[in-house]
């Protein structure tokens, strides 16, 4: 397989740099292409602005949404971002790798996206209707391909879990998993999560390493998490709403989106 992994830590002799040797070499070893997006040593540019849309007037009214569709419908977008645009193309694995700041991920990964998912590419393609509301949510550009997410935090793993003051991880990457990587199409796989690698010395390091190795040597085999499918049938269209048959009965949040094979 291809694999094209984006990288996100401004210190590349960080624990999360060596969490990314590791699952290279161990892609390299199982015989995958693979290559890396190291946004902070590319100094990738985060914002979004005027200066990314080269055929926009100079004194046009900057509308970010529609200077993105007609950038990527006229081949005008930038060169860092279409160059992007073709490792996903090229890809059929995607992964994000980031520490977990402040509940979300770092802004120059976020700046990535925002850059380099254009209306046309990401967003904003296939038909609209009464009866479809697009290619996205389990279909689009990159359906078909593969994603997950290497995350670190500083937390316990009890602190993100059901019960935990921090939240549940699986919800606090839902916007991330289901939102960024399963509305282009993605199939989205479990994310691999590495808690309280602040305090984490070279003993430690190689439980951790094993398994991320371990889920490199799955990436191809390990189930995807079972989102719903926006034009699947399980939503009303078009207010996009579950029907009111589907879910857990007094169930709400992010978890009514996983399809739990309902008879």
């Amino acid at each position: 397989m291809k694999v094209l992994l984006v990288f996100a830590h401004p210190e590349p002799r960080s624990l999360n740099g060596a969490l990314r040797d590791v699952a290279v070499q161990e892609l390299l070893a199982q015989g995958h292409e693979v290559r890396v997006t190291d946004l902070y040593a590319d100094g990738w540019k985060s914002q979004v602005d005027h200066a990314d849309f080269p055929l926009l007037a100079p004194d046009a009214r900057f509308k970010p949404a529609a200077a993105s569709s007609e950038a990527f419908a006229a081949g005008g977008l930038t060169t860092d971002v279409r160059a992007e645009q073709e490792k996903l193309l090229w890809a059929d694995v995607l992964i994000l790798q980031f520490p977990l700041w402040w509940f979300a991920m770092p802004a120059i990964l976020k700046g990535w996206v925002d850059r380099v998912y254009a209306y046309g590419f990401a967003y904003g393609v296939g038909e609209h209707s009464d009866t479809r509301w697009g290619d996205r949510y389990g279909e689009g550009t990159l359906a078909g391909k593969r994603a997950m997410l290497i995350v670190t935090a500083g937390g316990w793993d009890e602190h993100y879990s059901a019960r935990g003051v921090n939240g549940p991880i699986d919800d606090l990457l839902f916007p991330i998993n289901h939102g960024i990587l399963y509305y282009p199409g993605y199939d989205v796989l479990p994310p691999f999560v590495a808690c309280r690698v602040d305090r984490l010395d070279a003993a430690g390091f190689e439980p951790v390493a094993e398994r991320l190795r371990d889920r490199m040597r799955t990436l191809a085999t390990t189930p995807p998490i079972p989102y719903r499918r926006q034009n699947g049938g399980d939503y009303l269209i078009p207010s996009m709403t579950l029907r009111p048959c589907l879910g857990d009965p007094g169930a709400n949040g992010f978890a009514l989106h996983l399809d739990r094979a309902e008879g």
